[in-house]
């Protein structure tokens, strides 16, 4: 890979109360995830990559390409990106078809990479082409503002909480149709959420801001597992394995999912096998035994060696941090079954996962 690959980005502005300073080397491919709480800098960093906030100092190349340097400022309307905002911010006195048009518009058609029936297939817009925004669901209108984006064949794709707005089944119809883009495209997307859930499922790479800093910057699966970030993901603590599909009971429903040479059974979600599916496990969903059990009612039952113990948000719990094989697991206990169970770091024990906890 070429040096000049990649996102390189520097921004640093101080007002009143808030505060950015990043100096960030991030992938250029795949999905990024910025991710922390409200009020992190999620936003503020988009806007400053989009040159919406203009900075006397700063620096941004993206695969090669520098629209921010000391010397020179690329406009917003010259840089080669897509935005999508919280709101779908669609034309109401036009179709879809007329947004999905005016974002085509904006590229020559020799450099077009995205072509308007492509869009209208990854986005599932099809049915929907002729119909103005006021006829559409808060689900079916991002997915319209989304295929607008992408035809302006960007360089570089913004999303800003783009599932904020909408309730949990229009969250849940909209998620196949990201990961479909995750799979199918081959533009970066940098892509804004507090969603734990979101994250698990759509990114590659992890960017974790705090109070305007990056607290932490690496590949989702190994950051999602770190227990040294000072934020805390609540309920939402765990990881997210990658696997395949080695199996599938038909007579339970139930389908085998092999991660990097360990095996956990999952409610079957239909996936052929040799499907490559993501796997995330809640640390509320783990516990822990001395010995392995054989009259439990849990399925997966897996040999661990624990990595890490670190207070959690409530001072009677702790997270546990494990191996199984080479994946990563952590536990939510009480510090009084930590105790109890003499767990210190290089035990071994057994990781107990109910089968109806792995989302596949």
């Amino acid at each position: 890979m070429s040096p000049s690959d990649g996102i390189r980005a520097r921004f640093k502005m101080n007002y009143p109360g808030f505060a950015l300073d990043v100096d960030l080397d991030l992938p250029g491919h795949g999905v990024t995830a910025v991710f922390g709480p409200s009020g992190s800098g999620k936003t503020t960093l988009l806007r400053c990559v989009a040159g919406l906030q203009r900075l006397a100092t700063g620096f941004l190349r993206v695969n090669g390409d520098i629209w921010q340097d000391g010397a020179h400022f690329q406009a917003p309307h010259r840089r080669a990106l897509g935005y999508v905002f919280q709101e779908a911010s669609l034309f109401p006195h036009l179709t879809v078809r007329g947004n999905l048009d005016y974002g085509m518009s904006r590229v020559p058609a020799g450099a077009r990479k995205v072509s308007l029936d492509r869009a209208i297939e990854l986005l599932g817009l099809g049915e929907l082409i002729e119909r103005k925004p006021d006829g559409l669901s808060g689900g079916e209108r991002q997915r319209v503002a989304i295929a607008r984006a992408l035809l302006t064949s960007p360089r570089l794709l913004l999303m800003d909480e783009p599932l904020a707005a909408l309730d949990l089944a229009r969250k849940q119809e909209i998620m196949p149709y990201l990961e479909n883009l995750h799979t199918e495209l081959e533009i970066p997307v940098l892509y804004v959420s507090h969603s734990a859930d979101e994250v698990g499922r759509l990114a590659d790479h992890l960017l974790v801001l705090d109070a305007g800093r990056a607290v932490a910057s690496g590949p989702m699966i190994e950051t999602l597992a770190r227990l040294d970030l000072p934020i805390r993901l609540g309920e939402g603590a765990g990881v997210v394995l990658e696997g395949t599909i080695a199996e599938r009971d038909e007579r339970w429903r139930l389908a085998r999912v092999n991660c990097s040479g360990t095996d956990f059974w999952v409610r079957d979600g239909g996936h052929p096998v040799g499907h490559t599916v993501r796997v995330r496990i809640l640390a509320k969903d783990v516990s822990i035994a001395l010995s392995q059990t054989t009259d439990s009612s849990i399925l997966n039952i897996i040999p661990a060696e624990v990595m890490e113990i670190r207070a959690d948000t409530h001072p009677a719990q702790a997270l546990v941090k494990m191996t199984l094989g080479v994946s990563p697991v952590l536990a939510r206990l009480t510090r009084r079954s930590v105790e109890s169970l003499g767990l210190v770091a290089g035990s071994k024990a057994y990781a107990q996962i109910k089968a109806v906890a792995l989302i596949a």
